[in-house]
């Protein structure tokens, strides 16, 4: 009997022994604000200047359609008395021409531009990931969660700027040409 009383502590000994060594690992967590990361990369500021760029002149013929439209409106205002009922009616007409062009223009402007930005924004978060589970990998993260849904962390938990700075690293940028 007393050998059995004294093979207890052992065994509860052996059994702590046993669980702790079966029990998980202190999980290593990392957050990550992928919105920034992504907006704050080379490639993303470079795209967006060329967007701009691609997007200008179509833009400036909607903003050329402004104006237009301003000065019929103006024209009609200022002389309504002077007009004839023909030339009221001719100068409501090219107007309301002006604004349904300008409507489809700017309609297509949108969606173009939106498009391009979607395109652009899905390449570079795809990218983002990647660049994201190299640094999880290289720093033997087991979770990297995204800010946007996190209440709090500590600031040294965020890899964001690192995400960002291999992000430029892997997908350099080369200078766009001078515009002429």
């Amino acid at each position: 009997m007393s050998f059995c009383i004294g093979l207890r502590p052992l065994a509860v000994f052996s059994a702590f022994f046993a669980f702790t060594q079966f029990a998980p690992a202190q999980t290593k967590v990392a957050v990550i604000n992928l919105q920034r990361a992504v907006f704050e990369c080379a490639e993303i500021k470079k795209a967006d200047q060329e967007m701009q760029a691609k997007f200008k002149p179509r833009q400036d013929e909607i903003d050329q359609l402004n104006k237009e439209i301003a000065a019929l409106a103006q024209q009609l205002q200022n002389s309504a008395v002077k007009l004839t009922p023909q030339q009221e009616a001719d100068l409501t007409a090219q107007g309301q021409r002006k604004q349904r062009d300008l409507q489809r223009k700017t309609d297509d402007l949108n969606t173009d531009a939106q498009n391009y930005r979607n395109d652009v924004l899905s390449k570079s978060s795809l990218k983002m990931t990647e660049i994201v589970k190299k640094i999880a990998e290289d720093k033997g993260l087991d979770l990297v969660v995204d800010t946007s849904t996190t209440l709090y962390f500590k600031p040294a938990m965020e890899i964001t700027t690192e995400a960002i700075a291999a992000y430029d690293k892997a997908y350099p940028v080369t200078a766009a040409a001078p515009a002429k």
